[in-house]
């Protein structure tokens, strides 16, 4: 049991850094007249994503076990587990859309060159936004599970209990 505790409080940790990255970035665009973007849109639902993550109340039903106490402290760990490495993976899934958001700023500035949107800039802001669609369209749950199981074992975390991708989807599924 000691290694469950280990691996939610590193979940917890990692989740903690995720959502302080998530909370630094910025909404709102330089000029209001940007506000609709898609970047900046995405940026915004990534803000309010972080925030319902971190609010997401825990789920400490656990069904009752007939081995015994220690049976139950098993099942209610591997509830605090599930709901730990959902949190990470959902922040992981926040941040990432969140960086691609900000790479579109970043694009999107050097096109414009501190100028406005307009009809000689209009293909390259297209190809822009297009970029940014593709970026975030290739952000999958079974691509951030995947990279997050391997990174957690590139540093020997202990990662024989961590529950499925079907099992982190139900989770996030359960509280939108």
């Amino acid at each position: 049991m000691s290694d469950g505790r280990t691996r939610v409080a590193e979940l917890l940790s990692d989740f903690r850094t995720l959502q302080y990255y998530i909370a630094a970035a910025p909404c709102n665009p330089d000029n209001m007249d940007d506000y609709y973007t898609e970047g900046l849109a995405a940026l915004r639902q990534c803000a309010i994503d972080g925030q319902f993550i971190l609010n997401c109340a825990a789920d400490v039903t656990v069904p009752r076990t007939s081995g015994g106490p220690n049976e139950q402290a098993k099942a209610e760990l591997k509830q605090v587990l599930l709901d730990a490495y959902a949190r990470r993976h959902e922040g992981q899934k926040i941040y990432l859309r969140q960086s691609a958001a900000q790479r579109w700023i970043e694009y999107r500035d050097q096109i414009l060159m501190g100028g406005r949107p307009h009809v000689g800039n209009q293909a390259q802001l297209q190809a822009c936004d297009q970029q940014l669609r593709v970026e975030l369209a290739n952000i999958t749950d079974e691509i951030i599970y995947s990279e997050l199981q391997t990174s957690d074992m590139t540093m020997g975390r202990w990662i024989a209990e961590d529950p499925s991708l079907r099992a982190v989807q139900r989770w996030v599924r359960s509280r939108r």
